[in-house]
């Protein structure tokens, strides 16, 4: 079994020193996705929730989300994140939304958490806007697609 990096020779919770890594420009890209009623999908298609504009409230809630993933996440480091970026892929077929978020940053770590939390928060949001329609509505497929820079160098999701 590997060693957990988040844990000290005593088994005591650490956040890891990243102070001696090399600073290099690191991206991350995560995916997630809402399922829902087929009337829920139509009338945020057409822009008829009553809440408002649920794509782009969306959208800005995930941009926060990703820049506040250290308040929310314990051992994440905060980063001076560089560029969020959530794209909405509607789904006709399952009558679902697709969200994806690029994360970049220069910096000692990865934004693998700010890509991830974008997304699940992004996928909130919507929930959030939609529920007096639809309490079914699903998220899922919440995972990490691909990530470039640092020690680890590239991963990509087959």
């Amino acid at each position: 079994m590997s060693k957990f990096s988040h844990l000290d020779e005593q088994g005591r919770v650490r956040m890891v020193d990243v102070s001696a890594k090399p600073v290099t420009a690191r991206e991350a890209v995560a995916q997630g996705v809402i399922t829902m009623r087929p009337a829920t999908f139509d009338l945020i298609k057409s822009e008829k929730i009553k809440k408002g504009n649920v794509l782009e409230t969306a959208r800005i809630a995930g941009i926060m989300a990703a820049k506040k993933t250290a308040g929310l996440i314990p051992m994440c480091h905060p980063l001076p994140i560089t560029h969020v970026k959530i794209d909405f892929s509607p789904l006709p077929d399952t009558h679902s939304i697709r969200i994806e978020a690029v994360v970049r940053v220069v910096s000692q770590t990865g934004v693998e958490m700010e890509a991830l939390t974008a997304v699940s928060v992004a996928a909130l949001t919507i929930y959030d806007m939609c529920k007096s329609y639809d309490r079914t509505m699903a998220i899922s497929d919440v995972y990490l697609l691909k990530k470039s820079g640092g020690k680890s160098g590239t991963f990509v999701r087959k």
